[in-house]
């Protein structure tokens, strides 16, 4: 999951007699996903590198004695940027819940958190341990029926083996602004509610 967090206000500088952010740029991974925020400097750098390409640029215009250009607001790495990934999840009541969606691994119907439980697959009674792919998500109802047996031995149907999840890391993108430029709305949607 993607994020954006805005915090404070950042400098702000006279360009070109505009008051301007510190010309801030969007990084996106070739994925097209936020990676992080660099200054326009370090944009133009990894843009004279070929590193990325250029997706949004702002109004403004940087001049040098023999060129000028706009300042990249949004640029896309060209090749993909490794993310370090984080531990595996935890196995948690919740993350077993989110990992079946909340619904009930017998019956599929979808539950408040308050109606559901969850049940060992392979009963302890019988040797079944206390494992993502031992454990899956029930209802009161359907794990009150199963009680202590196998699957088979209730004549129920798992409708999917419970398998560890595997996650993409959270990674949250620290936006040093109060608003964010227009153009980086496009590529900051993983974070918004969608209408």
């Amino acid at each position: 999951m993607i994020g954006v967090q805005l915090l404070a206000d950042m400098p702000w500088r006279l360009i070109e007699g505009k008051l301007i952010m510190s010309a801030m740029t969007l990084l996106l991974n070739n994925t097209y996903e936020p990676l992080q925020v660099v200054g326009w400097q370090r944009a133009i750098t990894l843009l004279w590198q070929g590193k990325v390409e250029v997706l949004e640029e702002h109004d403004e215009e940087i001049h040098s004695i023999s060129f000028s250009m706009r300042i990249p607001s949004v640029l896309r790495m060209l090749l993909p940027v490794r993310i370090k990934r984080r531990a595996p999840v935890k196995f948690t009541r919740l993350n077993i819940f989110t990992r079946d969606g909340f619904k009930c691994g017998y019956c599929g119907e979808k539950k408040e958190t308050s109606e559901l439980t969850f049940d060992h697959v392979n009963p302890v009674s019988l040797g079944g341990r206390k494992s993502w792919e031992n454990i899956i998500t029930a209802c009161v109802e359907c794990n009150s029926r199963k009680a202590g047996r196998t699957p088979q031995q209730a004549k129920m149907k798992l409708l999917k083996k419970p398998k560890q999840p595997v996650w993409a890391q959270v990674v949250t993108v620290t936006v040093g602004l109060r608003k964010t430029p227009e153009n980086w709305s496009d590529y900051l949607y993983w974070n918004c509610v969608l209408e």
